[in-house]
């Protein structure tokens, strides 16, 4: 498909497979133009389609590679399979909903695996994976593979390998799911963590996400709270006491951010994620007098050292910061209507000031709110966010933060199973590139038989995916929670798309012009899917396209776009062994650049 590596951007002069250009842009450009009746704002202007919206994703493709266009027309949409009564997870569900079911709970997931949820049920197989033993740490990996080593002290090598391997290959597939949402709200990157064996300060930060995934929320935030890697991303590291001499105050950064980002927001909220009014007006959560008073509560904290040689080795990341008593504030700390009497001990303070933060009414729904976000649709109702957050509020036997509960009842709320979503244009999000990258990586097997996994780091925009694990640009994650495109529908309809923040015609060509070269096992190290169940269909190229749809897309390609593929497909022989190889390398490409699959409902 030579002809979607636009020259600007071009990484390889070869053509990775070998679709007649003409073909490949003909079929790109009758499904691309679409924005599908699954998006919101699907009734852009034709002069605005050209990858601000974006949602349309080879339509970014085409007129960043100067590609022509045909005017937009409504895209048919799916018709959505028989369903059982909503949330009604007891009904025996079909493939297709199994799939969709898979596509909320997991990075990605073979036909096997929906095929074992039909064998059970939406409720046990969460419980099974909820009870799967943990694997391999990232940290454990990391040493087996050598990185402790001296040579690798002021570099991130091996992160990257580590993070994908997980996320790629690890059986628990819920836990890993759960976990890259926690880290795009708890958010860590390496690219601000300026302390030797960086490496291991993240990694040791995703282990706790990953042991936190189904634990309590209470216990994550202190574990989060103590970790080295948030010290020195959020530079409370050797945070020190007020100086009266000096003038100089604490260090802020981090009480600011637990606040606005991690627990309770910015503006009071109702149980059900809707903001509280006031004349009319919403009500900010806290004051700058509430950041100075939380931030006194973290002073004093520090590396723990103690029987460490020098230079510190990488296990001083293993371990939960300390306090050095004379950089405390001893004094007494206010915030929210919460006064910490002088001379608390630090560890005291800390347990309040996250008591009070997780038991404040806004912590429910608005992690609940941001879960959904992540697994299931970008702008859940307020029923759906109140239900989840009654969740968090109480499991059933009255503990608070229990993510198990929470995961639960967002995987299962009515509004994730009903079919009936399928074609309401505001439910559903749009998926993130490294989600669709790990969405072919684990519907097709993709291992690496060295344990290598040389992946490495996604971010560019413009050959990769502009994201990568653990590598934001900044706390806000890739894209805030409440973004909205200026000068979309999205406004004028009160919608959100976080995700369409990182949606660039650079980004949209550079995302198709990677998975390219990653279906073709080109760049990516020796990172190979396994595509034996698609040869076995290649001669029937509508067989082949149905597999592919029904395991990346649970079934929602339209007909309509599934026939232009078909079209695009049968021009590619398959008289030979590379010839059959072509054709599935383009059916993939091909599916995985319609709208209807990177919008997922």
């Amino acid at each position: 498909m030579a002809g979607l590596d636009c020259e600007r951007r071009r990484v390889s002069n070869e053509p990775v497979f070998n679709m007649p250009e003409d073909t490949a842009v003909t079929a790109l450009q009758n499904l691309s133009l679409r924005a599908p009746a699954s998006a919101p704002g699907a009734e852009r202007r034709p002069e605005d389609a050209s990858g601000v919206i974006a949602v349309a994703a080879a339509a970014g493709v085409l007129s960043a590679c100067g590609g022509g266009a045909s005017s937009p027309s409504p895209a048919p949409t799916p018709a959505p399979a028989a369903a059982p009564a909503p949330g009604n997870t007891a009904a025996t569900p079909t493939l297709a909903e199994a799939a969709r079911f898979l596509a909320q709970a997991t990075t990605g997931a073979p036909k096997s695996e929906a095929a074992a949820v039909l064998a059970t049920s939406f409720s046990a197989w969460i419980d099974n994976q909820m009870a799967l033993p943990r694997s391999q740490s990232h940290v454990d990996w990391l040493v087996a593979k050598g990185f402790s080593g001296e040579a690798f002290r002021n570099n991130a090598q091996g992160l990257d390998q580590t993070l994908w391997r997980k996320l790629i290959a690890s059986p628990d597939s819920l836990r890993q799911r759960v976990t890259l949402a926690l880290s795009e709200i708890l958010v860590v990157s390496v690219l601000g963590v300026s302390a030797p064996f960086r490496q291991f300060a993240v990694a040791s930060y995703v282990d706790i996400l990953e042991a936190h995934a189904f634990g309590s929320f209470r216990a994550l935030l202190e574990q989060v709270s103590l970790s080295s890697a948030m010290g020195y991303y959020l530079t409370y590291r050797g945070n020190v006491k007020a100086n009266p001499v000096t003038a100089s105050q604490p260090d802020e950064n981090y009480a600011r951010e637990l606040m606005q980002l991690f627990t309770i927001g910015l503006v009071e909220l109702n149980g059900n994620g809707t903001p509280k009014l006031l004349n009319g007006q919403p009500q900010e959560t806290y004051s700058q007098d509430d950041v100075s008073g939380l931030a006194r509560v973290f002073t004093g904290w520090e590396l723990d050292t103690a029987g460490l040689p020098q230079p510190l080795p990488h296990t001083v990341h293993l371990r939960p910061m300390v306090q050095v008593a004379s950089r405390y504030e001893t004094g007494a700390k206010s915030f929210l209507g919460l006064t910490i009497p002088s001379g608390t001990p630090a560890s005291t303070s800390l347990q309040m000031a996250l008591d009070l933060l997780f038991n404040h009414a806004n912590c429910a729904p608005f992690i609940g709110r941001q879960l959904i976000q992540r697994l299931v649709t970008s702008n859940p109702s307020p029923d759906y966010v109140g239900r989840v957050a009654a969740a968090f509020a109480n499991n059933g036997a009255g503990i608070r933060g229990d993510l198990k509960s929470v995961v639960r009842a967002v995987l299962l709320d009515p509004e994730a199973r009903d079919a009936t979503k399928l074609s309401d244009p505001a439910f559903g999000r749009v998926r993130e590139p490294m989600v669709r990258f790990l969405n072919w990586a684990r519907a097709f097997g993709a291992t690496s038989p060295s344990d290598a996994w040389a992946i490495g780091d996604l971010s560019d925009p413009a050959s990769r995916l502009a994201q990568s694990p653990m590598r934001s640009p900044s706390v806000f994650n890739f894209f805030r929670p409440g973004f909205v495109p200026a000068g979309t529908a999205f406004t004028s309809q009160s919608l959100t798309a976080p995700e369409l923040q990182i949606t660039t015609e650079s980004s949209v060509a550079g995302y198709l012009n990677y998975m390219q070269r990653a279906i073709a096992g080109t760049g990516i190290g020796d990172v190979r899917g396994n595509y034996q169940s698609l040869l076995a269909l290649v001669a029937d190229s509508g067989a082949l396209l149905d597999e592919i749809n029904l395991v990346l897309a649970a079934g929602q390609v339209s007909s309509a776009t599934l026939t232009k593929l078909r079209q695009a497909l049968d021009t590619v022989p398959i008289t030979t062994e590379a010839g059959k190889l072509n054709r599935v390398h383009a059916a993939l490409t091909l599916v995985m650049a319609s709208p209807e699959y990177i919008v997922q409902k």
